[in-house]
């Protein structure tokens, strides 16, 4: 692909994504051929996405944090994108079910970064989340498959494209690292107040941590830092739900507390 069909491509998307339609596929010329130029398209959306007012950028999330969602996209690893600042909240907000397409929601384990990261240190292991995180905090996250719904059908490389499907996070109160034991914590998610599904952190690559630590090495190896105070949405703990108008979401994280979003 050409490079000046990266930006044609994230044009497209950043357009649907303002006036929050689908699209069935980009025109033939301008898809991903493989993930490299998925995560190509995904990097101008993303300078397109800092071109709006009041916006930056305020960390990663990750997607497809466990085995059978890889399998279904026939992939070896999570992916990634962008969350902003114009696209979060604090924990008990309202959004309009106006602003989405067709929206699911994941609860998640995020962690915020203690320092910037220096990517001549790479990579980096399980035991130096202590160094690398201030605090830990739960947190829900939107998706929007601007490609429709079924995540198999949709394809990893069109998800990459469209900044891993992130639409909008919801971040809850910090806690120190050691809280909880992230590796068996439950996580229920209700819907008007009926118990929709129930995960465990252990289903985001056993740990949310492994989760962040893959995240920091990946982009490291790309030459990408993240930077201090920045936040990590690791992947859901639970199956992604659908949510539609007049949806009242609840994500009980236990001794962490619950996450409420009021989608009117």
């Amino acid at each position: 692909m050409r490079d000046k069909n990266y930006l044609e491509a994230a044009k497209i998307l950043f357009n649907h994504r303002l006036d929050k339609k689908g699209l069935k596929n980009l025109p033939e010329k301008l898809q991903p051929h493989d993930l490299d130029q998925a995560y190509k398209i995904q990097n101008e959306l993303k300078i397109l996405y800092l071109s709006l007012s009041k916006n930056e950028s305020i960390g990663k999330k990750v997607g497809c944090t466990n085995k059978i969602a890889q399998e279904q996209l026939d992939i070896f690893e999570p992916f990634y994108g962008s969350l902003f600042s114009r696209y979060s909240s604090e924990n008990h907000c309202k959004l309009k079910s106006t602003k989405f397409y067709k929206p699911f929601i994941e609860p998640e384990i995020s962690f915020k970064l203690k320092k910037d990261i220096n990517i001549n240190d790479a990579p980096f292991s399980f035991d130096d989340a202590k160094h690398l995180f201030k605090s830990m905090l739960p947190s829900l996250e939107i998706v929007d498959f601007r490609f429709g719904e079924n995540i198999k059908e949709v394809g990893i490389k069109n998800l990459i494209s469209t900044n891993g499907a992130s639409e909008y996070w919801i971040k809850g109160n910090e806690f120190p690292l050691n809280s909880i034991d992230l590796n068996d914590h439950s996580v229920k998610l209700y819907i008007n107040d009926n118990l929709l599904a129930e995960g465990n952190t252990n289903l985001v690559l056993n740990n949310p941590i492994n989760s962040a630590i893959w995240l920091i090495n990946k982009l490291a190896n790309s030459g990408e830092p993240m930077l201090k105070n920045q936040f990590i949405s690791t992947g859901t703990c639970t199956p992604a739900m659908k949510i539609v108008k007049n949806n009242f979401i609840k994500a009980d994280f236990g001794t962490l507390g619950n996450i409420e979003l009021n989608f009117i």
